[in-house]
């Protein structure tokens, strides 16, 4: 073998140096879209698939509902019907703070969420366990991250041995408008918590202002492999929340119909004139349809291409107190369908209230034939 002349050395360095450029170029979109991705991180895309076409049963966060603990809200017969319909995972809120703040007994919380676990283990579906309605803000930072952190510290030790492969912790519902560097504070100091007992969990976690995507898009992913980033989708809020009465005069304007219609579109009520809504009623002829609800959430999912870790659409779905069936099918259909492009899960809100998919207590026969087409349901 003939040896280098290493004294010519430089004559070789531009040939060298382009070797891995001309593989890059080789390679091309494949180096780039299936990056090599630690284990850990791998398998929380993996589980990431398996939450797709969940939905939320809001029955622990009911908190005006003080008789909530006294009923099965989730009985074997409701996941029958779900799993009928298609669902595989089943989000939990539960409303852990004001259960605390009222002094109901943690065993009894405890006890209606082991049921739940149980039936999910049963009927094969995946739960999500996710701390809701905190009280969490900027003024009582330290205190406030300590008291969910309490909780989780319990919540680890008593599902420790939980597979981990469908059991999976929501660590705080919609973060609400704070400091996003404080509330990413928090939730690195929740994260680390959990981790001190339970290393193998997948956890979910979101950004500020209510599980934005535009606060996500902002968002510096924490220094842990195995977590699931979440957003709620809730675009355009003129549709998705009209006549919502908590959310007040903004979305007084009912009758908005989805897609834009020109025709059928409402005059604006009065009351929602210098609000927040005016504007949206003023764009709505742009934000009312399916192209628009694609092009928001392809803002997550660049985000979440650009750390190159999983995303999940933690919350969609429509008030139905004034929202025509039609239009309300519409939209779970553009969601779903534009979620299904993107390849990224999603999980309904909710199951039996004010924004159920059905038009009455869950059953088929209170499911709306264009629902069903929206759901995919077949009937068989």
């Amino acid at each position: 073998m003939k040896k280098l002349n290493y004294r010519n050395l430089h004559l070789y360095l531009p040939v060298i140096t382009l070797i891995p450029l001309l593989l890059l170029l080789l390679l091309g979109q494949d180096a780039k879209s299936s990056p090599i991705l630690p284990t850990e991180r791998q398998i929380a895309f993996n589980r990431a698939k398996t939450l797709d076409n969940g939905i939320s049963i809001s029955w622990l966060e009911q908190t005006w509902n003080t008789g909530m603990l006294k009923t099965d809200g989730i009985k074997p017969s409701d996941l029958q019907l779900l799993k009928k319909l298609g669902f595989k995972s089943i989000r939990l809120p539960v409303a852990f703070r004001y259960f605390e703040k009222t002094n109901i007994p943690q065993q009894q919380v405890l006890a209606r969420i082991d049921k739940v676990w149980a039936l999910c283990l049963q009927y094969g579906f995946k739960l999500i366990i996710d701390y809701h309605y905190g009280d969490l803000a900027d003024s009582n930072y330290l205190s406030a991250t300590q008291n969910i952190i309490n909780t989780w510290t319990i919540i680890a030790k008593r599902y420790r041995h939980a597979d981990a492969n469908t059991l999976f912790y929501e660590v705080y519902n919609e973060p609400p408008p704070m400091n996003p560097q404080t509330w990413k504070d928090a939730a690195y100091n929740i994260v680390k918590a959990i981790r001190k007992i339970d290393k193998r969990r997948t956890l979910l976690v979101g950004a500020s202002n209510y599980n934005s995507i535009y606060e996500l898009s902002r968002f510096v992913r924490l220094p842990d492999e195995n977590i699931i980033y979440t957003f709620h989708f809730y675009e355009p809020f003129l549709f998705t929340h009209q006549g919502a009465e908590w959310v007040g005069d903004q979305m007084a304007t009912t009758g908005v119909p989805f897609p834009y219609n020109e025709e059928k579109f409402p005059a604006m009520n009065s009351r929602a004139k210098g609000t927040a809504g005016e504007a949206n009623y003023n764009k709505y002829r742009l934000d009312g349809n399916e192209g628009s609800v694609k092009d928001k959430l392809q803002i997550v999912k660049n985000w979440g291409n650009k750390y190159a870790v999983p995303i999940i659409c933690g919350e969609y779905g429509s008030y139905n107190k004034y929202a025509d069936e039609q239009s309300r099918c519409n939209y779970v259909n553009a969601v779903r369908k534009s979620l299904k492009i993107l390849n990224i899960p999603g999980i309904l809100w909710d199951y039996n209230t004010s924004f159920s998919l059905f038009k009455g207590p869950p059953s088929i026969a209170d499911l709306s034939d264009c629902m069903k087409q929206a759901l995919g349901y077949t009937g068989r």
